[in-house]
This record gives structure tokens, C-alpha cells and sequence, in this order.
């Protein structure tokens, strides 16, 4: 025992140093990392212009529809259109059967050509005094009585056959050939496609943004590749108690019908322009307690920087305060990082 004595110190002495050597390699260890530099992605401050819009969404709607109603019952015999067929107002849809009208319009025109050479002799008998005024009057109440039975019939045979009220597009057709048609019944419904309609409900906060005449664009989710130009038509006077909204109609052009009503819309109202704006990506803004930041990259170093926005459009942010046309600011990679951090740019 006496002999292990000498041999421990020494030993204790070895494990000092190299528990001292092992701790000064790891404070090395941490502040290289502590030095290295983090990557991030970056994006340069351009100026550009960008746009206030209102957006919002809303089901397309025909400016002009009509259920076409029978004006009279019969028989369909022939129809004319078929669904998706564009007709003019006037244009023959459908025929109902006509032989009782026709034999009805003949009888009374018949009956009434008699007492019209009734009546013409019955002037003539009065003109001479031959019949009294009482009798000669009679006979012309009688004669005006035919006429009107006689126009009638006719208007009844005319209403056999269905024209289209308006313009447009047959989207429905309720009726076959065979079927007894009742007076009034629905037999189509026509829509005309050009102009749509596009109805916002507009919160009245916003109405100060809007106003008649102004350029929307509008698209719809069947129809993702096309942009269809249109414009406020009108915009009601009066806000809805119960919704807090007011109700703005955009019409909009579309020649070539691929607009459909029912479709789904997405409506855009630009209500103003900036130009020469400062644009940074809306990734590099950083949003804490109501106040917008970036990281602004200078020598290599991660600046955080206070920064003021304007608007607001698609992947872009107006800054109105706070950076320059021409800075350096971090778009990825802000989680890592603090004020003047070393950051290394990766290429794009």
C-alpha cells in the first residue's frame, strides 16, 4: 500500500489536465458553431407597381331569364329547339295542335262577315228611315260583340304556337312531343349568357372603395386558365341591417358563352395603383405583436429591421417605410435567425 501512494497523485494529476484540455476543445467546438454561418434564401428590394383590389366571391347569374309559359292548352305536335340551341326573341320553339282553333277562328270569322252585310244593309234600311235607331244600334253591338270572339279565337290560335320572349340560350326544355300542354305551363327556360352577373354582398367598410365604372376581373373555378374582364355595373343605395352589406353587380362580357350560370366566381375590383412602389416578397415579412419586421442582409450579417407596409398583392408587399429599393432581405431560413446573425446566401 505504501507503494501505490506516489503512483496515485501523479495519475490524479494526468485526469486533471486532460479533463481540462477536453473542456477548452469544447468551448473551441461551441464557439465555432456559434461562428458558423446559417444559410438562407434571399430576395432583393424592386421597385414595381402593385395594386389595392377588392376580392371576393359569387355565383354567376343570367342578366335576362325567362321561363316560357304555354299561353295556351293542346297538344305538342312539333318542336323546333333542343337545349343549348341560342334562338332570338320571336323564334318559333314548339307547335301545340291547332285543328279546334283553326275550325274556331273560321266559324267566327264566318259568322262574322254575315252580320257585317247585315249591318251595312241595316245602315242603309236606317238611312232612309225604314228601321228604327234602336234596332239599327243592336245590330252593330252584335257585329262588335263577333269581331271581339272572332280576334280571340284568333289570339288563341297565334298562342298555339311557343316563340322564345327574349334572346339567348334554350338551358331547359320541359316538354315532348305528345304531351297535353296546360295554359301557363312552363315549356323552357331560355337564359342569355352575354352579359353575366356577378353579385357581391360588400361589407360597408368597403364602400368607400367602390364605385360604379370600375374594371373587375373575373374567373371561374371551371374555367381556371381564363381571366374575363368586367366592370361595376351598379351598386345598391341602401346597406342590408341584417348583413351589414351592400349588393354590387358586375357585369361581365363574354361573346364567346363560356361563362355559365350557376359557375363559381372569383371577382378582383382594382381600386387603386401605385407605381414605382418597394416590393419585397410577402415571405420575407415577419408579423409579432402588430408590428412588421425582416431580416436585412448587409456583409453577411442578418439585420432585424422595423418595417411599414402598403398593400398587398398575390406573392408581393409594398414596404412604405423601412427599406430601399435595392436591400437585401431574408425570404427563407428566418428561424434560425437573430439580429446580426452571420448568414451565408445560398444561390438560387
Amino acid at each position: 500500500m505504501r507503494m501505490t501512494k506516489p503512483l496515485l497523485v501523479p495519475s490524479l494529476l494526468c485526469l486533471a489536465i486532460l479533463g481540462l484540455t477536453g473542456c477548452a476543445e469544447d468551448a473551441k467546438s461551441d464557439e465555432k458553431k456559434a461562428e458558423a454561418a446559417i444559410p438562407v434564401e434571399t430576395r432583393i428590394v424592386e421597385l414595381g407597381e402593385i395594386a389595392a383590389a377588392y376580392t371576393s366571391t359569387a355565383t354567376l347569374e343570367a342578366e335576362q331569364e325567362s321561363a316560357v309559359a304555354s299561353k295556351a292548352s293542346g297538344i305538342v305536335t312539333k318542336l323546333f329547339v333542343e337545349e343549348g340551341d341560342k334562338v332570338k326573341a320571336g323564334q318559333v320553339l314548339a307547335q301545340l295542335d291547332t285543328d279546334r282553333l283553326s275550325l274556331e277562328v273560321e266559324r267566327n270569322k264566318a259568322t262574322l262577315v254575315k252580320m257585317q252585310k247585315e249591318l251595312e244593309r241595316s245602315a242603309l234600311l236606317h238611312a232612309k228611315k225604314l228601321i228604327s235607331t234602336d234596332a239599327h244600334d243592336k245590330l252593330k253591338f252584335e257585329v262588335e260583340a263577333l269581331k271581339a270572339a272572332y280576334d280571340l279565337a284568333a289570339l288563341e290560335l297565334k298562342n298555339a304556337t311557343i316563340v322564345a320572349p327574349i334572346d339567348g340560350i334554350v338551358t331547359e326544355r320541359m316538354i315532348k312531343v305528345g304531351n297535353m300542354v296546360e295554359l301557363n305551363k312552363p315549356t323552357f327556360h331560355i337564359s342569355d349568357f352575354d352579359p353575366m352577373h356577378a353579385v357581391l354582398h360588400v361589407p360597408e367598410r368597403e364602400l368607400s372603395k367602390l364605385k360604379a365604372g370600375q374594371e373587375a376581373q373575373v374567373s371561374a373555378d371551371a374555367l381556371s386558365d381564363q381571366l374575363f374582364t368586367g366592370l361595376i355595373k351598379r351598386i345598391a343605395p341602401v346597406v342590408d341591417p341584417a348583413t351589414g352589406t351592400f349588393k354590387v353587380t358586375v357585369e361581365v362580357r363574354d361573346p364567346a358563352v363560356q361563362l355559365k350560370p350557376g359557375m363559381f366566381g372569383r371577382v378582383n375590383v382594382v381600386y387603386d395603383l401605385h407605381k414605382e412602389a418597394r416590393l419585397v416578397a410577402k415571405d420575407a415579412i415577419l408579423a409579432e405583436d402588430n408590428v412588421n419586421t425582416v431580416f436585412i442582409v448587409k456583409d453577411n450579417v442578418a439585420y432585424r429591421q422595423t418595417v411599414e407596409t402598403g398593400f398587398s398583392s398575390g406573392n408581393l408587399v409594398e414596404i412604405t417605410g423601412g427599406l430601399n429599393a435595392g436591400d437585401t432581405v431574408v425570404t427563407a431560413g428566418h428561424a434560425s435567425l437573430k439580429d446580426k446573425t452571420k448568414v451565408e446566401l445560398l444561390k438560387m
